[in-house]
């Protein structure tokens, strides 16, 4: 009760004091929005950097995506979120406010905008409040649903992740993309430039790395000592990748018992897994069934946490992922070995080829070394040179999204033409840049033979053949 009283308290005066600040009639209000604890602690970064102007009142809007919210622990109440919890005048829940409706597929019909917006104004105590939003992955509910909600409200996007360094999920509503006045995002990969929303000729802006870093140390002092992980153990980041319908579940299991292996291969005998905090149990269970196999002391935190506070209490020997946001972060804020598996399985996966998680699974593989190559791993070296990233890149973006981003198809050109070789074309389908008439694909005059019935049937004896002469 104590405590209660003393946040009340806090929360009164900050309220008060922003009250004072402004002398305007009407008042503004700030509905930031996150859906992970990442993205909240983005923005306290954001805010403690004075990249928001004042504003009457702050509100935090928390988002639950996950597949059946009522079973994981929304942001707002995993270990640590109190340390954010002062920067906000109100904390509200856009689950509570839509029930019974998934936030991942509600929105209301477009003549029922208005009478949404007088409910959620009612609700939230808006009022006649002038109202800013802030909001991540701008191109699906329930962010659009927001942005569409609140018409003519100006919009600041964050990134919450490597999303940004890719291109506009799909094309977005000229009424909302307008209306978006820059980008906010950590510099997690030092030289490339996002390519999210420049259709709009949005400005990007870093998010200062040591804000970021005093947020997250706020957040690792509010967790247990108990939830250390060893310094010389190898930390191994679960991601839930069935849940993308890109791994089967028996698929993702061992996924991670590679990432075991692959630490032990590397001389590691103490393992902690953090799971994805929407991932069955089974799926450590699997992993340490293979670490007593193997004879490893394994930890799994069951305990719903960002893998960056894991930072700031230890340093792990290494960082293992397939690509997870948090090896980057390991990297380039923490100056942590780390190592990646299973991209090449995803590059080939990822379906349909414009599929947002293509160029963050494209960096990673580019950038970090494979688990299974020792002297990478040792040396910290990927297949690309970081140099080379942003052209692959942006030639990448427009594969992806030519439509979005017609600017970059003579960029693609001249990239296919000088770089497509034994450690590039990974990134690449050559059906895609056929559909596109680019380098690499099959010549016009030659494109009716992957429809031809009797060219598929010898390509098929073909790759039997192939495959019998390996065995």
């Amino acid at each position: 009760m104590a405590r209660t009283a003393q946040t009340n308290q806090t929360t009164q005066t900050s309220r008060t004091s922003r009250t004072s600040r402004t002398s305007r009639t009407s008042r503004t209000t700030q509905i930031l929005c996150a859906s992970t604890l990442y993205g909240a602690a983005t923005l306290a970064a954001a805010l403690d950097s004075g990249q928001f102007t004042e504003a009457d009142r702050r509100v935090l809007l928390v988002f639950n995506n996950s597949a059946t919210p009522e079973t994981t622990t929304p942001l707002d109440a995993m270990p640590g979120f109190e340390a954010l919890r002062d920067r906000f005048d109100d904390v509200l829940s856009w689950n509570e406010a839509i029930r019974p409706f998934h936030p991942g597929v509600w929105s209301p019909r477009p003549d029922d905008v208005p009478l949404f917006e007088r409910y959620l104004r009612l609700l939230w105590g808006l009022g006649d409040d002038r109202v800013e939003l802030a909001l991540e992955s701008i191109q699906v509910s329930p962010a659009m649903t927001v942005a569409q909600l609140f018409t003519g409200a100006p919009i600041d996007v964050y990134a919450d992740g490597l999303m940004s360094y890719g291109p506009t999920r799909n094309k977005l509503d000229p009424l909302v993309g307008t209306r978006v006045r820059r980008l906010l995002h950590l510099d997690l990969v030092p030289g490339l430039a996002p390519l999210l929303l420049t259709e709009f000729d949005v400005p990007a802006q870093v998010v200062p790395t040591p804000a970021f870093l005093k947020v997250l140390g706020e957040l690792a002092n509010r967790l247990p000592s108990s939830l250390a992980v060893p310094d010389d153990a190898a930390l191994l980041l679960g991601q839930y990748l069935s849940a993308l319908n890109v791994l089967s579940t028996e698929e993702e299991e061992e996924l991670h018992v590679r990432m075991l292996r692959g630490a032990v291969d590397r001389g590691h005998r103490t393992a902690v897994f953090k799971p994805h905090p929407t991932a069955p149990a089974r799926y450590s269970r699997a992993l340490e069934t293979e670490a007593e196999r193997l004879g490893v002391r394994l930890t799994v935190l069951d305990t719903p946490m960002l893998a960056e506070v894991l930072f700031e209490k230890a340093r792990p020997a290494l960082v293992v992922g397939c690509f997870s946001t948090a090896l980057f972060t390991a990297t380039t804020f923490y100056d942590l070995p780390v190592a990646r598996i299973g991209t090449d399985t995803l590059l080939d996966r990822l379906s349909p080829f414009e599929n947002s998680n293509r160029v963050p699974v494209t960096i990673v593989d580019a950038l970090l070394p494979e688990l299974t190559d020792g002297a990478k791993v040792a040396e910290q070296r990927g297949t690309l040179e970081a140099d080379a990233l942003t052209d692959l890149v942006r030639a990448v973006g427009f594969t992806m999204q030519p439509k979005i981003l017609p600017e970059l198809r003579a960029h693609a050109e001249r990239y296919l033409t000088r770089h497509l070789d034994t450690d590039t074309w990974r990134y690449f389908k050559r059906k895609r840049l056929t559909s596109l008439g680019l380098p690499g694909g099959v010549p016009a005059q030659l494109a009716f033979l992957p429809r031809n019935a009797t060219v598929r049937r010898v390509a098929r004896k073909a790759r039997r053949l192939k495959r019998s002469v390996r065995r």
